[in-house]
This record gives structure tokens, sequence and C-alpha cells, in this order.
């Protein structure tokens, strides 16, 4: 009995959960205060996204550096080794730091 809140005050509901379903990708703070215009979509839930490490993955809990195969958390404080299972999910799903766009800038 009992409810859960996350951190950003989305509610879990253990019936009719319909957030992250795959029908509606919007991230909570987007459900909330609507989406951006085209050009400046969000990456993250969070909005500016965090500057990952270079080499590295955001991996929802902290940064993964795939060279090392250490997982550390926002303040880089060492939280895990990752196994092959967690290092293949992370390499194949997570956002990476070279990935992230670059603020266009005309030429003079």
């Amino acid at each position: 009995q009992g409810k859960y809140t996350f951190a950003d005050g989305l509610e879990y509901e253990d019936k009719k959960w319909h957030y992250c379903d795959g029908y509606d990708r919007r991230f909570y703070t987007e459900i909330c205060s609507g989406l951006k215009p085209a050009g400046i979509s969000q990456l993250t839930n969070l909005d500016p996204p965090r500057k990952i490490p270079d080499g590295c993955y955001d991996c929802a809990d902290g940064f993964y550096n795939p060279e090392t195969r250490v997982v550390v958390d926002y303040k880089l404080r060492f939280l895990r080794n990752a196994d092959d299972d967690e290092h293949e999910w992370i390499i194949r799903t997570c956002r990476k730091a070279s990935d992230e766009t670059t603020e266009h800038k005309p030429k003079p």
C-alpha cells in the first residue's frame, strides 16, 4: 500500500501506467510544460541535459566509461563496475558525449 512519486513529481500508477509505454515518447517535463518548438527538442527529462564527459555515456544514475567499464555518479564518485550485460545495454541504449548536438554558428 502507498504510492511512489519520482523526484520530478511523476506519480507511479500500478494499473493503467501509460508513461514511457512506447506510444507517447514525451518526457514527463514535456507532458507537464508542453513540447518545445521544432528544432529545439529535449534530449532528456532534465533540460538542459547534463554535460557528459568525453567518451562516456549518461546511464541514468551516472556516467559510464566504456574503456574502464566503471559507472560513476553525477559528482564523479565511483558507483560500480559494469558487467557484460550492463555494458552492452548502455552502449546500445544511452546517450553518448560525442553524440551531443552543437549550436549552429552562422558564417560571418
